[in-house]
């Protein structure tokens, strides 16, 4: 009889959640669908200038001619994997440093203000020299976007690695368990709800950093476009590569999220 009232309970609590979800996310969905159809209706009427603003009508039609025209597809897939590069390979190495100044309490000592001096550059001071070291072309991009995902990933895998609990450490060493045994079975998952964190950051960093280098040097790209754009003042081609990038950015997001409820599954 017990196991039945859980049970029952455990269902009433699994249909409240989706009942919550699918409440959230129909709020959601209307919010964008209101925030659409005010847009074009404050353009339509003349209430907000269409020159300045654009409206989605002129943004679906600006994406139409960039698709007649192949440019949607062929800027698009520059900036996605100029993006996606320069994502990985911060977050691998992040990692990888992070590792390597948690296992070395001596190097992390005299590392740490140098990646503090670091994180506080402005990185487009860089600009220059980065186009002198790679030239005007995807690796001077990659390269900015990796340098502005791989101080942030350093610092926050870091202090998450750092910030595992000392007693259970403590416990696993008089086990007999030594440095890198504690590190995977230990602070690797209790800093996973960090990583995943940190690579959501990282996702907008990466973003930020390729649409820069862009900005920077770039003859192709969605950065490309909007400078153009901006350039020209071609406002509604601004407004159409910034409407892509927010859309592949929130596809980029997704996928980390799918990879959060794997992880959540691993290290249940």
């Amino acid at each position: 009889m017990k196991k039945q009232k859980f049970s029952v309970a455990h269902a009433r609590f699994v249909k409240k959640y989706r009942l919550q979800k699918a409440i959230t996310l129909t709020t959601q969905i209307l919010i964008l669908v209101a925030f659409i159809l005010a847009w074009e209706l404050l353009t339509k009427h003349e209430i907000i200038s269409s020159f300045f603003f654009s409206s989605p009508s002129k943004i679906a039609n600006t994406i139409k001619e960039l698709y007649n025209s192949g440019e949607l597809f062929y800027n698009s897939i520059i900036t996605l994997r100029e993006t996606l590069i320069g994502f990985a390979i911060a977050t691998g190495i992040g990692f990888l440093v992070a590792f390597v100044l948690w296992y070395n309490n001596f190097l992390r000592r005299v590392a740490e203000p140098y990646i503090v001096v670091l994180n506080s550059l402005p990185k487009i001071a860089l600009g220059p020299i980065i186009i002198i070291w790679f030239g005007a072309g995807s690796k001077a991009i990659i390269f900015m976007c990796i340098l502005i995902v791989i101080i942030v990933t350093i610092l926050n895998i870091l202090n998450s690695f750092i910030s595992c609990d000392k007693q259970l450490i403590a416990v696993a060493k008089s086990l007999g368990a030594n440095k890198l045994q504690t590190f995977f079975k230990l602070v690797l998952p209790s800093s996973v709800k960090d990583i995943v964190a940190t690579l959501k950051i990282n996702v907008g960093l990466s973003w930020i950093g390729s649409i820069m280098g862009e900005y920077m040097t770039s003859k192709a790209g969605l950065g490309y476009l909007l400078k153009y754009g901006g350039q020209v003042m071609n406002l509604n081609l601004v407004m159409t590569s910034t409407v892509l990038l927010c859309i592949m950015a929130s596809l980029m997001y997704l996928l980390v999220a799918l990879f959060e409820k794997l992880m959540n599954k691993i290290y249940k």
